[in-house]
């Protein structure tokens, strides 16, 4: 566990503003469930099982006093008068509205519709673009997003579906070295990205990629 985790406010411990609505604390609070629970790919190597309680409980104490609309008042307040936070303007207008992963837009706005594993592995086995990528010996991170993209898949749907952040996402595909976590941390991110793509031979496929960013340029 990171020695300062228990410094963090509430806010802090499940990344997000200030200003979250509970459909986003509710959201964040299950990403941080399965980002510390036990087998998680992402974190397993990094904390012990005690760690492991330790933060689970923080972040429990988190969710319970910010879901709840006094108790976070009361806890803003205690913030506020720190000088961590500021003042909300309730009078303001809220326009955040919980949108599903699922959710199908109506605008003109690009739309993201779920999209099952079978129907991906047909996606995958009828494109000659993806084949021809999965038959190269080495896999990089423009192979993945190229993959992606055939599939028809956003950078937001995958950070949905792994719990892995966007910007984590963002420097996988686009292979920047200084940007990405620490190569055991890497490793389980790239594993369930290859998963949430519906492709097989996890293991070997993430082994390539790694093999890829690896190598000096």
């Amino acid at each position: 566990m990171r020695k300062d985790f228990d410094q963090l406010n509430y806010y802090e411990m499940l990344d997000i503003k200030p200003d979250a609505v509970p459909y986003e604390i509710r959201h964040a609070y299950n990403a941080a469930l399965q980002l510390y629970q036990p087998g998680s790919l992402v974190s397993y190597s990094f904390f012990s099982d005690g760690e492991r309680r330790a933060i689970l409980s923080l972040v429990e104490k988190a969710y319970q006093t910010l879901i709840n609309d006094q108790s976070r008042k009361d806890y803003d307040a205690t913030l506020i008068s720190r000088g961590e936070i500021e003042a909300r303007d309730e009078s303001a207008p809220d326009l955040k509205k919980p949108v599903s992963v699922f959710h199908i837009s109506r605008g003109p706005a690009a739309r993201t519709v779920f999209i099952s594993s079978d129907a991906l592995k047909n996606k995958i086995s009828q494109s000659r673009i993806i084949t021809d990528i999965l038959a190269q010996s080495e896999l990089s991170g423009e192979d993945l997003k190229q993959i992606r993209t055939e599939l028809g898949l956003t950078i937001e749907h995958i950070a949905e579906e792994t719990k892995i952040r966007v910007n984590n996402i963002r420097s996988i595909e686009e292979g920047q070295a200084e940007q990405m976590p620490p190569a055991v941390f890497l490793k389980g991110f790239v594993k369930s990205y290859l998963k949430c793509l519906g492709l097989d031979s996890v293991e070997e496929l993430s082994a390539r990629y790694m093999n890829t960013v690896s190598r000096p340029k």
